[in-house]
């Protein structure tokens, strides 16, 4: 095996530690881009380097548990058709309520989502933070996309449109840092947003193509909730202007839940609860946060609509081909660089990463 590292503009001291490191890790390798052109240019890059057929890309910023590779690799060896693997990634900066809420969330969206698309055979997207790639199928498709701003959405239905299969593996665990301030968390779910109203508008061809036509359900999936952002912000909308100008009966509006909203709630609720459940045997401290679930469906449907809302008409006003570089939000209240030195300094005393600084 190798490991090989892009030091992508970086402007602090990331290349010099790097470049300290080869002497260390024999099997270490690094190259470093004279200014940052983006996460896909890199995976481009370091894919294009690679001596080996399997390639796990993860981001910096993450720390691997152990056996991925062991988890991962065999379903490349029993389908030749397999392109992709996903891992599981869970949450390591737990200290505010949003990054606890986004343990129940990860867990939903990632863990219970994905084994739902496995089921007829297709998934929405890899977890850009750990995945595996078959060359070979990267190769056929002609790698990742520097213009798209949610490289692992294209990649994913760059792969599953031309016949690649992608997987979902829950025992490849990744522990990852994620923003925990409300700025933090507006840019990256802004991005997110914006990348998957790119792969909807990109891959619109999938409703009328029958041989893609296992796509279809992923695609109406994501389709439908940017649906319903807008539906929800009319609603508001309305809702407040009746606060200020009488409404005719028929447009008046409360945002008190009824029975249905309640229905609703309480789904979501049990969603994550059954999340959990599935996920209690890689996280055991997990079900400690589902506590502070009961403010993930005000708190982050909130936060999806207004940044599908803004994000849909920033795709359509930008420049075709644009190249999508960002700077990435905050990963937690903590420096991340000392929660990983924390993390190995206290490796002997805990097998949990979430039990390593990351936690209260």
């Amino acid at each position: 095996y190798e490991i090989i590292c892009i030091n992508d503009g970086s402007k602090d001291n990331t290349g010099a530690i790097l470049d300290e490191l080869i002497a260390v890790y024999p099997k270490l390798r690094v190259v470093h881009q004279a200014r940052n052109q983006g996460k896909a240019v890199g995976l481009n890059t370091a894919a294009l380097v690679a001596r080996g057929e399997f390639l796990l890309c993860i981001d910096g910023d993450a720390v691997l548990d152990r056996d991925v590779i062991s988890w991962m690799l065999p379903h490349f060896i029993e389908g030749h058709r397999v392109g992709a693997v996903t891992g599981n990634p869970r949450i390591r900066t737990r200290s505010t309520l949003l990054g606890r809420l986004q343990v129940g969330e990860f867990s939903s969206i990632i863990g219970l989502i994905k084994r739902t698309q496995r089921i007829y055979g297709r998934v929405f997207t890899v977890s850009g933070v750990v995945a595996m790639f078959r060359k070979r199928a990267l190769l056929q498709i002609g790698f990742w996309s520097p213009d798209m701003l949610t490289e692992d959405i294209d990649i994913s239905w760059k792969l599953q449109t031309n016949h690649w299969d992608v997987r979902f593996e829950p025992h490849a665990l990744c522990w990852i840092l994620m923003p925990e301030t409300l700025r933090g968390l507006w840019k990256q779910r802004l991005r997110w947003a914006m990348g998957g109203v790119q792969v909807i508008r990109k891959y619109f061809h999938v409703l009328r193509t029958w041989r893609l036509r296992r796509m279809v359900m992923v695609y109406l999936e994501y389709a439908i909730s940017v649906f319903w952002a807008y539906a929800m912000a009319l609603v508001l909308l309305i809702w407040t202007i009746g606060l200020f100008v009488e409404m005719p009966l028929r447009w008046q509006i409360t945002i008190v839940p009824g029975w249905h909203g309640v229905l609703i709630g309480t789904t979501c609720l049990l969603q994550i609860l059954v999340s959990m459940l599935l996920d209690r045997r890689y996280d055991h401290r997990i079900f400690r946060h589902y506590f502070w679930m009961i403010w993930y469906p005000l708190a982050y449907w909130m936060l999806n609509m207004c940044t599908t809302v803004w994000a849909v008409p920033r795709v359509l006003l930008r420049k075709r081909g644009k190249r999508a570089i960002w700077t990435s939000p905050d990963r937690g209240l903590r420096d991340p660089a000392k929660q990983i030195v924390g993390n190995e300094n206290h490796s002997k005393q805990s097998k949990n990463p979430t039990e390593t600084g990351a936690e209260p």
